[in-house]
């Protein structure tokens, strides 16, 4: 063993010429796996941007006048005219006075101006996919699926399975939304947020708490546990609002946690669950790659007899990683609520597909010892790129799960393509 270490320690510090492989800038980026979806995404978002600009769509615009604006009509001569003095064909442009000064729209822009509520209509043609409401609208989608792939990854690197992820998820977001409907609608931030964190988080925990501790206690696969989850916890998302409020949806929250906090507006777009996901996998990073925590999980994963000859202990890792895991299918469950507003029934139905594929596209091996946060983000970027593609090209919604389906078996040929490979290489 010293040996092997001492020869490690000799090759590690032996000198690379400027024009190695070994040393090149572009080939260390290239080996990481988090390049290569990068490159994917960017030559997706290319071609939908190319084909978005070939087929624009129309956008509405509504502008609000300040109090006391005075509008003007401008003919193609530029001479004024007031409202109704001049046909609608005739108008070249509508200047707007106010405190602020004067601004002129193209009359070609404007659809009409209403008078009685001071505001003016236009519609441009803006580009099917690449705009600020679609992209966001796209991250905001991944970010649900991607806080639990971060959880999922930490899953699949120990070799395991968690099938119920989106019954976790559908379950912290019915328990939650109870709580929050309990609440008056004018509760403070300070109250509501906690509230809704706390409960839907500590649903999600214990759940993944009892996933893990029965998968380690009863020595039963984790496939079979977390699939008989799956099945009794969406009957309690089911059983749980039917039986207590006779409905299968829950709403009226306090505004302070929806359009106050989950649903804020800034710049024209709700970032909070961006946010979110970005810090979910920054945390999820440092745990995996810079914690004593995150190499007993690589650890486990790429030899489980290894480990614990090593004396790591197996079983609470295990146990720990699930409990993780669902505790952030009850974070992603809370923004679910504050984003929307209210949970249904079928809130989660079929997430698992989802998270798993975007785990096992990010890089993460079913055979367990590799995987990372980052590709997991990634990887659920790309399902909801692959998502609004379908929406832009107009392929009816009904293929979706095939799509992901197909996308599950490329993405585990490729990877066991690649470790066929790199072991024939030695």
């Amino acid at each position: 063993m010293v040996s092997r270490t001492k020869a490690a320690d000799h090759q590690h510090k032996q000198p690379t010429t400027p024009g190695s492989t070994r040393g090149s800038f572009l080939s260390r980026l290239f080996s990481h796996q988090e390049s290569g979806l990068v490159l994917v995404i960017i030559l997706m978002m290319a071609v939908l941007s190319v084909y978005g600009a070939l087929n624009k769509v129309p956008e509405a615009i509504k502008t609000q006048l300040a109090p006391g604006a005075q509008v003007i009509l401008l003919d193609a001569n530029g001479d004024e005219h007031q409202i109704g003095e001049i046909a609608k064909r005739n108008i070249a442009q509508y200047r707007v006075i106010d405190a602020d000064g004067t601004t002129n729209y193209d009359a070609r822009t404007i659809d009409r101006f209403d008078a009685e509520t001071n505001t003016i209509f236009q519609s441009r043609m803006k580009n099917k996919f690449f705009n600020a409401s679609n992209l966001f609208l796209i991250l905001k989608d991944s970010s649900f699926f991607a806080i639990m792939a971060v959880g999922m990854t930490g899953v699949i690197i120990l070799a395991g399975i968690d099938l119920s992820v989106g019954s976790i998820y559908g379950l912290s977001a019915i328990v939650g939304a109870m709580a929050l409907s309990a609440l008056p609608a004018e509760a403070s931030i300070f109250i509501a947020l906690p509230i809704g964190l706390a409960v839907c988080i500590a649903v999600g925990t214990m759940c993944g708490l009892a996933n893990g501790a029965m998968s380690v206690g009863l020595r039963v696969h984790p496939f079979v546990i977390t699939l008989g989850m799956m099945a009794a916890l969406r009957g309690l998302t089911v059983v749980l609002p039917q039986e207590l409020f006779s409905t299968q949806s829950i709403g009226g929250f306090p505004t302070s946690f929806t359009s106050g906090f989950f649903k804020a507006k800034i710049m024209g777009v709700y970032p909070v669950p961006v946010i979110v996901m970005a810090l979910v996998a920054i945390a999820g990073w440092f745990v995996l790659s810079r914690t004593v925590f995150g190499r007993r999980i690589f650890a486990i994963g790429g030899n489980e007899t290894a480990a614990q000859y090593a004396g790591i202990p197996v079983g609470k890792v295990k146990v720990l990683v699930y409990t993780i895991t669902g505790a952030l299918c009850g974070l992603s469950a809370c923004i679910y609520l504050g984003y929307l507003g209210a949970a249904e029934t079928n809130a989660g139905n079929a997430y698992e597909l989802q998270v798993i594929a975007a785990t096992v596209i990010g890089g993460a091996s079913l055979m367990g010892g590799r995987g990372t946060a980052l590709g997991a983000v990634l990887g659920a970027i790309i399902i909801q790129l692959i998502n609004n593609a379908m929406v832009i090209f107009s392929v009816d919604q009904s293929y979706n799960q095939i799509v992901m389906g197909a996308a599950i078996i490329i993405a585990v040929v490729i990877d066991q393509t690649k470790q066929r490979v790199q072991a024939r290489r030695g």
